[in-house]
């Protein structure tokens, strides 16, 4: 599976700090209601400074009937604009619930918390310097930073000392943040097959952070049992269809570059999952202005339609989206 690429969100505080322009607007969860009414209850256009208060925006958007939730997203970038996601979720439309907070005390051990912080410097230096591509062939994310793998590697280790700890934190923590670093960190684990149910379960996290990490991790790890069936790992991709009709623009984004290693072998019971679950989530990704964020959708539709590789890549090289889109829409199955 091809590597991850990072996505970096826009915080609330470089929002009011810096106010960048918008570059391109685009949406997702419309199943009735056109993007032009949204757009025209939102009141902002490309080429407008971002908004300082997102909450502002939602509140907009919930004045649009027959919308029951509303989620702005602003991400990183059209050139030196930013991107502006307007989610909504339709009164009857597909709805993805995640599970109350949880209210433990359980922390993570203090060699895996340092570590964890850091990886996370590593890994801004690196991202700074233009390094940010990862291997994912060991079923967890290795950098082709030296000094960010170097501190994955020790993962390895960590993982296998403290496993019953991290399970613990990722069910019981109180503290997301403790959630996430083991949402991350279990995935290094020596037996991959042994934490596929600790990171599905993660993936129905309240807090987004969690779940991101929780996604990609299991998508690393049902990469590699798709190289090798015989390490005996078995990952359902029931949760990652669902996620495409998440609020959380990030969680349909990752879900959308898993299911490509899902779909690599074509299976019919995947691909007619994504038929009955993910069609129209899918086809609304495929069409984005941005290619990054369209491509993995585009790839999944493709295959359901149940083109060749080639002539998937070729469609994409030659500006033919709608003839993809619109044939997945229709594919049986099979």
């Amino acid at each position: 599976m091809r590597a991850l690429l990072l996505i970096c969100l826009v915080a609330p505080g470089f929002l009011a700090a810096q106010a960048p322009r918008i570059g391109v607007i685009d949406s997702y969860g419309l199943w009735r209601l056109s993007e032009k009414r949204l757009r025209e209850a939102l009141g902002v256009h490309e080429g407008d400074p971002l908004p300082a208060s997102k909450a502002d925006l939602e509140k907009r958007l919930l004045h649009v009937s027959g919308v029951v939730r509303a989620r702005i997203e602003a991400i990183c970038c059209a050139g030196d604009r930013a991107i502006l996601y307007l989610g909504v979720e339709e009164r009857g439309a597909p709805h993805v619930d995640f599970r109350p907070d949880p209210y433990g005390l359980a922390t993570l051990p203090e060699p895996v918390a340092e570590s964890y912080r850091f990886f996370m410097d590593a890994l801004k230096r690196a991202a700074g310097e233009g390094a940010v591509s990862e291997n994912l062939s060991e079923g967890h994310a290795l950098s082709s930073d030296p000094a960010t793998r170097a501190i994955q590697e020790r993962f390895q280790y960590l993982a296998a000392d403290h496993l019953p700890r991290l399970r613990q934190v990722l069910r019981e923590s109180g503290d997301p943040s403790q959630r996430a670093i083991a949402a991350y960190v279990i995935a290094y684990a020596p037996v991959k097959r042994l934490v596929v149910d600790d990171l599905q379960y993660a993936m129905q996290d309240p807090d987004e952070t969690v779940r991101a990490h929780a996604i990609r991790s299991l998508a690393a790890i049902a990469a590699l049992g798709e190289s090798d069936p015989e390490l005996g790992i078995r990952v359902e991709p029931t949760w990652f269809i669902q996620m495409l009709n998440s609020l959380v623009w990030s969680d349909r984004e990752r879900a959308a570059a898993a299911l490509l290693a899902f779909t690599e072998r074509r299976r019919p019971y995947v691909l007619d999952a994504i038929r009955e679950t993910g069609l129209h989530s899918l086809a609304e990704m495929a069409r984005w202005k941005t290619l990054d964020h369209a491509l993995p959708a585009f790839l999944v539709l493709g295959r359901v339609e149940g083109l060749p590789e080639a002539e998937i890549q070729a469609a994409w090289s030659n500006g033919r989206r709608d003839a993809v889109i619109e044939g997945a829409l229709k594919a049986p199955s099979k």
